[in-house]
């Protein structure tokens, strides 16, 4: 299956990134060397943060701890005096008063860890919620780069499934853990001060099975890996097919992809069952170690006591030591098991948050205020390439007089999306210029040039809100009337006001919209924007001609008096353009407008005509 593996992801690359980028990692992921040190440091990092909680938690469970292991002591006194008492007389006060000490000191320990154990939440809460701002603020400093090469299903796995491993996997074991360290010393202490021969008694019966749960930890990590790897990847497939979903069922490829996902889900249930199994038998193994050590603790106190080398209470108090001393390793064990999926999903979060992000741009002194910007545009000996060993734009040069219509047209894989890309600076050039009015836009910030261009893409994105929220999308100060105005330039004004609550008809999943309609709105919203230069990338490819002529009508009202980029196929549409630009493997082969073009009878010549035969 890993031809069709390697098929998949090269027709999910080519749906969504300009140029093709090639993708080099597997499922979405890089395939770095794993380093779970680093992993960890970075993650205690953010304990930084709650380091007077985390104390206090720690301290809390110490002493609600030392409380608990007082408690065998008072069960030793207990039991001989009620043996006493067989002899003769039960001091029936003494034990009183022992057990109403032994009440308070589990009272107050319990409540000394049930503290420590909200202490533990809020922090590890406050952790998971900064973890999430993290990669919130970090999404939006990544290059579109990033995005091209990787699935939007793994990116997801990342902000959800894995913070919230970190948060659950944390929440299970740190609380319980710096109790179990606690309670594990303490009762090794309490033993040796109580009886040397029994505590290497216990202590020989549980190191069996300490080796052995040092030992399945160390072979386990790379199944709580593969966990998260396979799950990362089994969510970007079903983002990607369920995106596809029409597709597959028009071409019957659910045998294919049901194949597909099934491999994939059988890696998940692999690397999941290992890591699951690992994680179930710590238990069976910790208990039989337990109760080997109470079997070896009875057998040896027996014997001591008919020697007369020490009482009978010794042997209840160890009974309940060796419950303080085995179940401490038992946590610890599940404990680190817990810490491996922690570490897992903590690596893959933090190769996220260290993935190269955008250039800093404090720099940039220079601002284009767009009230003033003119939109003349000139591109200078543009070289540009998504990697080092292919350059995509090859010594690209063109000039945009302010107010034109530039059509950009050529071939699949032309370069035309790309030097829109460019434009936006979404990627930076490798060599050249590209100036508006004269101002290099390499020496302003992304956002300002953002500022200078309203856009509309083939691929409308309408978000869940109102029709109102969609027109105005973060723009601020927008009145009713302007909304309106927009709409009714655009031709969709009318069918809003069929909607039940008109402009404030909530769009999600029970409003039918068809392409063309939230094609208007989104022309519609670019008129608000109101900037002063416009980009129009395949804007009317998936429409009917009927729906494309109003499209094709809002969009001429859109571009009156801007400086328009229109990227088209269908060419007819762009028949009335002050400048066509002829793209072929990056280079401008031709330019001219429409009727100059045809007369050189040339490569645009040809690339007209091809249609009209296509549709003849």
């Amino acid at each position: 299956m890993k031809n069709k593996k390697d098929l998949r992801r090269k027709k999910e690359i080519s749906h969504k990134s300009p140029g093709n980028i090639p993708n080099s990692k597997k499922g979405g992921t890089a395939q770095k060397p794993k380093d779970f040190k680093k992993a960890w440091s970075q993650l205690i990092g953010y304990f930084k943060k709650y380091f007077v909680k985390t104390i206090l938690a720690i301290i809390f469970s110490f002493v609600g701890t030392i409380l608990l292991l007082k408690g065998p002591q008072k069960l030793r006194e207990i039991t001989n005096l009620i043996l006493e008492g067989i002899r003769g007389t039960v001091d029936i006060k003494a034990i009183e008063k022992i057990c109403f000490t032994l009440i308070v000191l589990y009272v107050i320990g319990a409540g000394l860890l049930y503290i420590q154990e909200f202490f533990m939440v809020t922090v590890i809460q406050g952790i998971s919620k900064k973890l999430r701002g993290d990669i919130s603020k970090k999404i939006n400093k990544l290059p579109l780069r990033y995005f091209d090469s990787n699935t939007l299903g793994d990116v997801m796995s990342r902000v959800t499934n894995d913070v919230d491993l970190i948060s659950q996997s944390l929440s299970q074991s740190i609380g319980s853990l710096a109790g179990a360290v606690v309670m594990f010393f303490g009762s090794l202490y309490m033993m040796f001060s109580t009886n040397v021969i029994l505590t290497f008694t216990a202590i020989g019966a549980t190191i069996i099975g300490f080796a052995m749960m040092v030992v399945i930890m160390t072979k386990s990590q790379k199944y709580f890996m593969q966990q998260q790897n396979s799950l990362g990847e089994m969510n970007g497939y079903v983002e990607e097919m369920y995106g596809a979903h029409t597709i597959i069922k028009v071409y019957n490829a659910e045998g294919e992809v049901k194949e597909e996902f099934d491999n994939i889900n059988n890696d998940l249930y692999n690397s999941a069952w290992k890591s699951q199994f690992i994680s179930g038998i710590m238990n069976p193994i910790m208990g039989f170690v337990g109760n080997f050590g109470y079997v070896a603790v009875s057998v040896v106190g027996a014997v001591m006591v008919s020697k007369g080398n020490m009482d009978f209470g010794v042997i209840v108090a160890f009974m309940v030591y060796i419950r303080q001393f085995t179940n401490p390793l038992t946590t610890i064990a599940q404990a680190a098991t817990s810490l491996q999926s922690t570490a897992a999903a903590a690596e893959r979060v933090f190769e996220f948050l260290d993935e190269e992000e955008m250039d800093e741009e404090k720099d940039k002194v220079e601002k284009i205020e767009p009230k003033t910007v003119k939109g003349n545009v000139n591109f200078e000996n543009v070289h540009f390439g998504y990697n080092n060993d292919k350059i995509v734009i090859n010594d690209f040069s063109a000039e945009a007089k302010a107010g034109q219509k530039i059509a950009i047209v050529g071939p699949t894989g032309a370069g035309k999306t790309t030097l829109v890309n460019l434009l936006m600076r979404f990627y930076e050039l490798n060599s050249g210029d590209i100036k508006i009015d004269g101002v290099d836009i390499s020496r302003i910030t992304r956002r300002n040039v953002h500022e200078l261009f309203c856009m509309v893409l083939q691929d409308t994105w309408i978000f869940e809100g109102t029709v109102k929220e969609n027109i105005i999308y973060s723009k601020k100060n927008v009145s009713d009337d302007m909304v309106v105005e927009a709409c009714k330039a655009v031709g969709i004004d009318h069918y809003i006001r069929t909607l039940p609550k008109g402009y404030d008809t909530v769009l999600d999943n029970k409003t039918s919209l068809s392409q063309g309609q939230k094609q208007l709105i989104t022309i519609a919203r670019a008129m608000i924007e109101n900037a002063p230069m416009l980009i129009l990338d395949e804007a009317t490819s998936s429409v009917d001609t009927r729906t494309e002529i109003l499209i094709q009508k809002a969009m001429d009202k859109l571009m009156v008096g801007r400086t328009s980029f229109v990227i088209a196929h269908r060419l007819s549409t762009i028949k009335n353009a002050d400048l066509i630009l002829v793209m072929n493997e990056g280079d401008i082969i031709e330019s001219g407008n429409h009727e100059e073009l045809m007369q050189k009878n040339g490569f645009y010549a040809d690339l007209y005509n091809s249609q009209f035969e296509q549709v003849s």
